[in-house]
């Protein structure tokens, strides 16, 4: 029995599933950083270059209006996350927890108020700010270059991304001048190496998942 959802294109649904996913999985990598050789960035980049290469694959496949209700949409699955994250971290652990685990998640669920409405700010700003230079260089430019256009809107939102969340996680906590450049480059560095191909795989694979229906 064929259970797809009528009128919704093969490729937005799965595209749609796959987003949803890494907006609620960001959050968690980015309690650990990671180094890249000379580089060190906070793990959810990872999650975020793949939620800026499917809105970017969205907008090319469905348009901007489209990719921009998927941001949207977007907020759900991260604030019911954000307040999932929140009870548990308020539900007392099981005695028969490992202390070395308790302590642990707590630390990793226990984020302060700035942080999350960085986050939830950054996310917003920077995913629709993704969206709209890239269906704006299409605009210009054609069908042609996608991998420019998809790794120019992911420079450009990245750096946003990354002012407003460390000034709104960080700013009077410490100097966040070091932070924001280190990140900024970390990100803009990723950003060109992987969305490129990245990219071509998505509008590739949604194209042919489109073709099959």
């Amino acid at each position: 029995m064929d259970t797809q959802p009528r009128g919704i294109a093969p490729s937005l649904f799965a595209l749609s599933i796959f987003y949803g996913g890494m907006v609620c999985i960001a959050g968690v990598l980015g309690n650990k950083q990671v180094a890249l050789g000379p580089l060190a960035v906070e793990a959810g980049i990872f999650a975020f270059l793949l939620l800026v290469v499917t809105s970017s694959a969205v907008a090319e496949l469905h348009g901007r209006g489209v990719a921009n209700r998927l941001v949207q949409v977007g907020f759900v699955p991260l604030l019911v996350s954000l307040l999932l994250s929140w009870i548990v971290w308020m539900l007392p652990p099981s005695p028969a927890m490992l202390p070395a685990n308790r302590d642990a998640i707590q630390l990793i669920l226990g984020s302060t108020w700035r942080i999350w409405l960085g986050g939830i700010v950054a996310y917003g700003v920077s995913q629709t700010l993704n969206v709209t230079i890239f269906a704006a260089l299409k605009g210009r430019e054609g069908s042609r270059l996608l991998w420019l256009r998809a790794a120019i809107s992911s420079m450009l939102s990245q750096v946003v991304d990354t002012l407003l969340f460390v000034t709104i996680a960080f700013y009077g906590e410490f100097p966040i001048g070091p932070l924001i450049v280190g990140q900024m480059i970390a990100k803009v560095t990723l950003s060109a190496i992987l969305v490129p191909p990245l990219i071509y795989l998505f509008v590739g694979l949604g194209k042919r998942m489109d073709a099959r229906a």
